[in-house]
């Protein structure tokens, strides 16, 4: 019954070299998806990058600190265009809003993390949608919402590369 458990199994197989960089890599990698050349006037592409960010933050608490979410956010202001500083503090807030949660829950299951991201991206969807109402663009409801609603429906593919990337950089 123990060879069983081994069977398929490569023994002394141990974390790919640099592993404890590739969670960062990946949110950078997808942070430059915001660079491809597609035009949409109505902004309904997602913020990739904050999706991979969670995507990791939900599977592995331990993958990088909370204060890793600053310079990972000031790549994602550099590349997207954004006002520097704007993802800097709201992916600093959302790593301390999963700690908060984290520590209150004793247990999460899919649908609980869906929703909890789902709350995560909306919040960041309204709070960008106000920092650029300030700078005076035109933030209306009718394109803040589908957007959010696409970066919600778009978190389960993010969370599935980053457990895949997770198997990959642990060797299972």
């Amino acid at each position: 019954m123990v060879r069983a458990g081994l069977a398929g199994k490569a023994i002394g197989r141990g974390p790919v070299l640099g592993a404890t960089a590739i969670p960062a890599a990946s949110v950078v990698a997808a942070s430059l998806l915001s660079a491809l050349p597609i035009v949409s006037a109505s902004g309904w592409w997602p913020n990739f990058g904050l999706l991979m960010l969670l995507g990791w933050r939900m599977l592995r608490a331990d993958a990088w600190p909370a204060w890793w979410a600053a310079p990972l956010g000031l790549v994602n202001d550099l590349v997207s265009g954004a006002p520097i500083g704007l993802s800097v503090a709201l992916w600093t807030a959302l790593m301390l809003v999963m700690d908060v949660v984290d520590r209150r829950t004793q247990w999460r299951d899919y649908w609980i993390e869906w929703a909890v991201a789902a709350l995560l991206i909306a919040a960041a969807a309204w709070a960008e949608a106000h920092v650029a109402g300030l700078a005076g663009a035109p933030a209306r409801a009718s394109l803040v919402v589908p957007a959010a609603i696409i970066e919600i429906l778009a978190f389960p593919l993010a969370a599935f590369i980053a457990m895949r990337l997770d198997r990959w950089r642990l060797g299972r």
